[in-house]
């Protein structure tokens, strides 16, 4: 039995199933079909839509043109793009207008103490969603983040339970002990799971080295604590909680515009984690 051809989308479908996707954290890439000489080709105006699962709805009438128009909207998809293509499928042309829709970076602040309030606005006015968890009723309230899209109260055993994590996410963890460090990090390092833009956790050297030493006994791989940012933020001499602050979203957006060089100072971790290699190979 043959499947069934894929449904037609309008504008306002297609509109709205864009939407949809933002919302829930997904990026989608669109295509609109201009013009094309092949003859199984729908009318000008026909829409695909490619969602950064996978998931592939609409069609521009024709397997073979839905393919090609698939491999250019995955490609507008990573590089976050939008413009005109021209694509040859079997001799015959096509033009399409192809468009990456991405949600908004979201900016998770696990712990909502001092240092997490003028986080949260920073991240804010940096243009990312920002969340905030904290198991405590008192922290976790929209009065004390109103520039939040959202406060949950959270579990620290099962932290992320109720978000999702994905390659857009910034994890700073602010807790106020040890142990809920080691829970949030091993559940971030699971390497099951989509690993964040960014990972930091604030702390002392001593605190941030029994984390990582706890985290290597339990069998995480060496390479995910690598890429954590601890002790968090550039160092600029930051006391007060707004000067932290300021530090951490510094690192963040350094991570997120891909800058790497020797004028950022290096995060303790990899010394850290050197030494916790050298003392167990002694």
């Amino acid at each position: 039995m043959s499947e069934p051809a894929p449904a037609r989308l309008g504008p306002a479908e297609a509109a709205a199933a864009v939407l949809t996707a933002l919302a829930a954290g997904d990026a989608v890439a669109s295509a609109i079909l201009l013009s094309s000489s092949a003859p199984g080709a729908g009318e000008p105006g026909s829409r695909l839509l490619l969602h950064e699962t996978g998931t592939v709805t609409g069609t521009l009438g024709d397997a073979a043109l839905d393919a090609a128009t698939v491999a250019a909207a995955r490609e507008v998809l990573t590089a976050g793009a939008a413009g005109t293509r021209e694509l040859t499928v079997g001799g015959e042309s096509l033009r399409v207008f192809l468009e990456a829709h991405l949600p908004p970076d979201e900016l998770l602040v696990v712990g909502a103490g001092h240092i997490a309030v003028p986080l949260a606005r920073l991240g804010a006015m940096l243009g990312f969603r920002v969340s905030v968890l904290d198991d405590r009723e008192e922290f976790a309230t929209d009065a004390r983040f109103p520039e939040a899209a959202r406060v949950l109260r959270a579990d620290f055993a099962d932290p992320f339970r109720d978000v999702r994590i994905g390659r857009r996410s910034y994890v700073v963890l602010v807790t106020r002990a040890h142990m809920y460090d080691f829970d949030c990090l091993s559940r971030l390092a699971d390497t099951a799971a989509p690993e964040p833009r960014y990972v930091g956790m604030i702390g002392s050297r001593r605190r941030v080295r029994a984390a990582f030493e706890a985290l290597l006994a339990a069998g995480v791989p060496r390479e995910r604590l690598e890429r954590v940012h601890a002790p968090i933020g550039l160092e600029i001499g930051a006391e007060t909680p707004e000067e932290i602050a300021v530090s951490i979203a510094a690192e963040i957006v350094r991570a997120r515009r891909g800058q790497t060089g020797s004028c950022a100072p290096r995060s303790e971790q990899e010394r850290v984690l050197a030494r916790l290699v050298q003392e167990e190979s002694s």
